[in-house]
């Protein structure tokens, strides 16, 4: 099975200069827990998640107005809409994140991929090593 088979394709996306409150917008209208942050070409270099606005911008003190780039996480995980899911999933857990970006040939986005697309699509062996592999505790990231 392929990414593209399961990637939510076409996600909003926000540029660096949003404001949280914009990002959090996007995320209700949306029903999505994270925004892909790309560049003025559409490539993607960090995504905003909702943990990121709760934890590095209400918990911290700071204003709606604050800039998603000043909360997003850099370190985004990208692949290919004609990668494996498995070779997908191995990365997600490699990285222990809950989310890839998919970007097509050109680098631009044109999708996400869940670990809850993997939980719906994938073999049930294959979404509990990976819920088991990102759930680690050798990592810790935000405020809690």
């Amino acid at each position: 099975m392929q990414v593209q088979e399961i990637m939510t394709s076409n996600p909003t996306c926000c540029g660096p200069d949003a404001s949280v409150q914009e990002a959090a917008k996007l995320m209700d209208d949306n029903s999505v827990g994270s925004i892909p942050v790309v560049n003025d070409a559409g490539a993607p270099f960090a995504v905003v998640t909702d943990r990121d606005i709760c934890c590095g911008a209400v918990a911290q003190g700071k204003g709606p107005d604050t800039r998603a780039s000043d909360v997003m996480s850099k370190d985004v995980l990208t692949t290919a809409p004609d990668d494996d899911v498995e070779e997908c999933c191995t990365k997600m857990e490699e990285k222990q994140v809950r989310r890839a970006v998919v970007t097509d040939a050109a680098g631009k986005c044109c999708g996400i991929v869940a670990q809850a697309d993997v939980a719906r699509e994938a073999s049930g062996k294959e979404t509990a090593k990976l819920v088991q592999k990102i759930s680690r505790d050798e990592k810790t990231s935000g405020c809690c």
